[in-house]
Formats: structure tokens, sequence, C-alpha cells
């Protein structure tokens, strides 16, 4: 989704400069702003636009878990100061990485087509959810998730799991944790498609192509 500064708030305007998108660095950020700008040219060719990239305290602090140091708003706090400031006119985000109250000089300006909802169990060597022995190891930063994984499997242990996409796969790979929990729609964005058969709750996923070197190269999609 993206977010917009009110107009005649703050900053400077000139239309007759490109605008500028802000975005966090990651890869899978720069994916999604990338796929919004896209849908901006599709229905405005003759705009021009440029991205801009701003690293927020989310980004910078990865040895501690998020809701220690802050919550969801590490990640668009930065954004927020640069929209307000006029040096970026649009800022994309994940909508979950946003608090339910915006600042007072943002606005919520569009929410695209959404992704694939559920949430991606991904294991080392392939095993299911249901399946996974107890004590097994699995990594989130989400506290939902993390409470949906106790709910499920209370025999399980929950880590702590911060990072983009490709250092949390890596650390699922190198044995750091014994599986993960992360967005399919995240991974999907990257490239990384999926087969599910499905069932009421639980469908498998292949991963077709993995998102980096040593990727774990399936995983089980859960409905959250």
């Amino acid at each position: 989704m993206s977010t917009w500064r009110r107009p005649g708030i703050g900053g400077q305007e000139d239309s007759r400069h490109a605008i500028f998108v802000g975005s966090r660095g990651s890869e899978l950020a720069r994916t999604q702003t990338g796929h919004v700008m896209d849908l901006i040219q599709q229905r405005h060719p003759s705009v021009a636009m440029q991205l801009r990239i701003v690293q927020t305290q989310g980004d910078a602090r990865l040895d501690v878990p998020l809701s220690e140091i802050g919550g969801k708003g590490l990640f668009i706090k930065e954004l927020d100061d640069a929209l307000v400031k006029g040096d970026v006119h649009i800022a994309v985000h994940s909508l979950k990485d946003l608090p339910a109250d915006l600042a007072t000089m943002v606005a919520l300006g569009a929410v695209p087509r959404r992704e694939d909802p559920r949430d991606a169990w991904i294991h080392k060597d392939g095993a299911r959810l249901a399946d996974a022995p107890a004590g097994t190891r699995v990594g989130t930063s989400s506290l939902r998730r993390a409470a949906m994984l106790r709910l499920a499997r209370p025999d399980l242990e929950v880590a702590p799991l911060r990072g983009n996409v490709d250092s949390r796969l890596a650390k699922v790979a190198s044995g750091e944790v014994d599986a993960a929990i992360l967005a399919a729609a995240g991974m999907a964005r990257l490239g990384c498609s999926m087969s599910t058969p499905g069932s009421p709750r639980w469908g498998r996923a292949a991963w077709r192509s993995p998102c980096g070197s040593g990727t774990p190269t399936c995983g089980r999609c859960w409905r959250a």
C-alpha cells in the first residue's frame, strides 16, 4: 500500500519534477515499490518517477525483537518524515508494517490488489508443521505468528528471527533455526512461486525457484 502527504501541509511541491517514491532498502521493499510504480505508470505513462531509498530504524536494528524497541512504527518513521519534508511524494509499505494510527500529516493513498494472504511454513527438511519433531526451533519476528504457532504446536520452540527474506531463509538452511514462518506474499513477489494442492487449513507448497543460495527448497502454506 502507499501513503502520501496531505496537500498543503509542509514540504515543497513542484509539478515540473518527477514524483519521488520512497522505499525501504530491502529487496522485497524495492520489489513491492517497483510494482506500485509500474501500476501508476500503466495508468499515467507520461508521469516521471524516481525511486528514493530511505533507511529506517527497524532495518538498522536487527539485534533485538521489534516488540522491545518500539514495534512496527520503527519501519515507517523515517519515511513519514521524508513525506512531510517533501523529500518523497509517495511511500510504499507492507500494510502489516503500519500502526493503526497514521501520522497527522500522512494519509493512506491507495491499496493495490492483495497478494496471497497466507503465512508460509518453511522447514529445512521439508517437514510439515504437523509432522515436525517436538522441540523444533522455529524462527519468526511476529507476535501473531508466534501465538498461532504455540496454539497449534505448543511442543515447538519459538525463536526470534529478524532480517530480510534471503537472510531468514539462509538461517534455516544453515541450521540456526530448523524452520521459519514468512509471508507467502513476500515469497511470491520475490519470484518464489509455489504450487498449492491445498486443504481446508493447510496447503503444501513447493517453491519452484529458490530465492537465494542455499535456500530450503520446500515449505508449507499456513492459512492465517
